[in-house]
């Protein structure tokens, strides 16, 4: 059985990676099949009820990894990249242009994405930390 936190972790870089494809991706798929436009993935509205999910999920998983590993940075990192989206979804097109818009998504898409697996590995060598059952803790010198 799969614990909360790893779910949350796993789920919130899966967020982060649908983010930056859709940010990337959509233009090209677009130009390609024509018929995707009827979709409306290009809406602002998907951004906000990406954000509405992507921010409990992420906040919660950081919040228990952090509890147990004290690696607070990683919170940090993860509400840099949580503030960097919603500039993104906040600021108008007219205020920081589309090509504004893509660059706060992926940059904040990539600092979620980064502090999750930061968060997830640091769990996985904590015995604090809630992990899969039966995952053993390898004992490392070093800090992630």
């Amino acid at each position: 059985m799969i614990k909360v936190q790893t779910l949350s972790d796993t789920t919130a870089i899966s967020l982060s990676l649908m983010c930056a494809l859709h940010c990337l991706a959509l233009p090209l798929a677009l130009i390609v099949f024509p018929s995707i436009a009827t979709l409306q993935l290009d809406n602002e509205y998907f951004h906000f009820w990406m954000i509405i999910i992507v921010i409990p999920i992420s906040l919660y998983a950081l919040t228990l990894g952090c509890k147990a590993h004290k690696r607070f940075y990683t919170l940090s990192i993860g509400v840099l990249g949580l503030a960097l989206l919603l500039l993104a979804v906040s600021l108008t097109e007219t205020v920081i242009k589309e090509i504004g818009e893509k660059i706060l998504t992926l940059m904040g898409a990539t600092f979620i994405a980064f502090s999750h697996y930061r968060n997830y590995k640091l769990c996985l060598n904590n015995t604090d930390c809630a992990r899969p059952e039966g995952t053993k803790v390898k004992q490392t010198e070093g800090h992630l």
